[in-house]
């Protein structure tokens, strides 16, 4: 059976605040702070344990080896030997943000009928544009099962990020559904990360029907006020499409498309008059996690989105009004906010039996309470801007990351 299962990110051992990412307005604004990676993982299984409290299927991927000492060998150096823009690129935990890891299509979607996974290749960033090796691993052991197709990177110079950049709507999980692809082309000096041509050719790859795929422009002014990904100003999930009225560069002819596509498409479009670009950006309200639980649709939103008056507004408001949108769910990643991913970040949506998946993969409340136990005996408490060159530091991040796959029995991830 089909259905949506939800793999989040741990967060690694090695979080921490270095603001190596321009245009991501949080990690740029809090570069230099003491990150709390402990903190940061816990807040993250916990934001899984409440999925599974709303009936959801959960899974997880576990964080990449840091530093990435082949990564720093392909440029000549070494860790100790390398410039510290190059030991903090090397030792970033931004794998946790799993939502660019891959794009997924499911199978009622793919001529082949199995479900199409392709990895991010995440070119634009340097410190991110060496995890697709160590994703690309996980993800063909996670999705070994004949029912899946994992396809390698598309080549550079084309950026892709993955699923922040891709949306999916669909009459039900099980049937065949709407895929919206988002590129960008610039905004403010800040690059555009989803090239159209990636998406394009992954559209190929996937043996998607043209007649149900679009390819959307992002709206270069969400692009300048710090929307880095399309998961920054809109969301969909089955039949709602959730959205800020900026969030696309033509959006009357986008939403005539995808009702031409899909008429019974539900779009909820949150105007600029109630709730600015900035703020939308700032609380992460699109940036949430969208559901479908036995209440109907979910919206899983960070506390932040609570804390900003004209968002928890307009959300009270449209739940009160009867909007397609009935329940919403409040959790606590501040951590990851600060870098600049919300709940949405934090998960890449597979739909898929979960009888096809490595179950070594998905998790339980109890196996939830094991990797809590290990991320406390294991995960550095602080960290802080001058402690990333301490060797100490290195071998304890080493030896977290260990200590976690021998316990999740996924010892062949050790030097992946």
């Amino acid at each position: 059976m089909l259905r949506e299962i939800n793999f989040d990110g741990l967060i690694g051992p090695s979080h921490n605040y270095a603001g190596l990412s321009p245009g991501n307005l949080a990690a740029t604004r809090n570069a230099g702070a003491t990150a709390h990676p402990r903190a940061a993982a816990l807040q993250g299984i916990a934001k899984m344990r409440a999925n599974l409290a709303l009936g959801l299927a959960q899974g997880i991927l576990p964080p990449h080896p840091r530093p990435d000492h082949p990564w720093l060998a392909s440029l000549s150096t070494n860790y100790a030997g390398a410039a510290p823009h190059l030991r903090a690129q090397a030792l970033s935990a931004s794998a946790m943000w799993a939502a660019n890891a891959a794009t997924v299509s499911p199978a009622p979607d793919t001529r082949d009928g199995r479900c199409h996974l392709t990895v991010a290749n995440l070119v634009t960033m340097p410190h991110r544009s060496h995890e697709w090796p160590a994703t690309l691993a996980q993800l063909r052991l996670a999705f070994a099962d004949p029912t899946f197709a994992v396809h390698g990177p598309v080549p550079a110079p084309f950026g892709d990020e993955g699923a922040a950049n891709h949306m999916r709507l669909c009459a039900g999980h099980d049937a065949p559904g709407l895929e919206i692809f988002v590129y960008g082309r610039s905004g403010g000096g800040f690059p555009a990360r989803q090239h159209r041509t990636a998406s394009e050719a992954i559209a190929r790859a996937h043996g998607l029907d043209p007649a149900r795929t679009l390819f959307v422009e992002q709206s270069e002014d969400a692009i300048a006020a710090g929307a880095f990904h399309n998961d920054v100003v809109a969301v969909a999930n089955e039949r709602v499409l959730f959205t800020h009225e900026q969030a696309f560069a033509d959006p009357a002819g986008t939403y005539a498309q995808v009702r031409a596509a899909m008429p019974e498409v539900e779009i909820v479009e949150v105007p600029a008059a109630a709730v600015s670009l900035a703020e939308a950006i700032s609380s992460y309200l699109f940036n949430a996690q969208l559901v479908s639980t036995a209440d109907g649709p979910t919206l899983i939103l960070p506390g932040e989105a609570r804390a900003t008056l004209s968002v928890w507004r307009w959300l009270q408001d449209h739940v009160a009004g009867n909007g397609p949108i009935r329940r919403l769910e409040v959790v606590d990643v501040r951590e990851s906010m600060a870098n600049g991913g919300g709940p949405a970040c934090l998960r890449l949506r597979v739909v898929a039996d979960p009888a096809t998946i490595d179950p070594r993969f998905l998790v339980d409340d109890a196996r939830l309470d094991r990797i809590a136990s290990v991320v406390e005996r294991h995960w550095p408490e602080r960290i802080a801007a001058d402690a990333i060159g301490d060797p100490a530091l290195v071998t304890q991040v080493e030896g977290a990351r260990v200590a976690l796959l021998e316990m999740l029995d996924l010892v062949e991830l050790i030097d992946s």
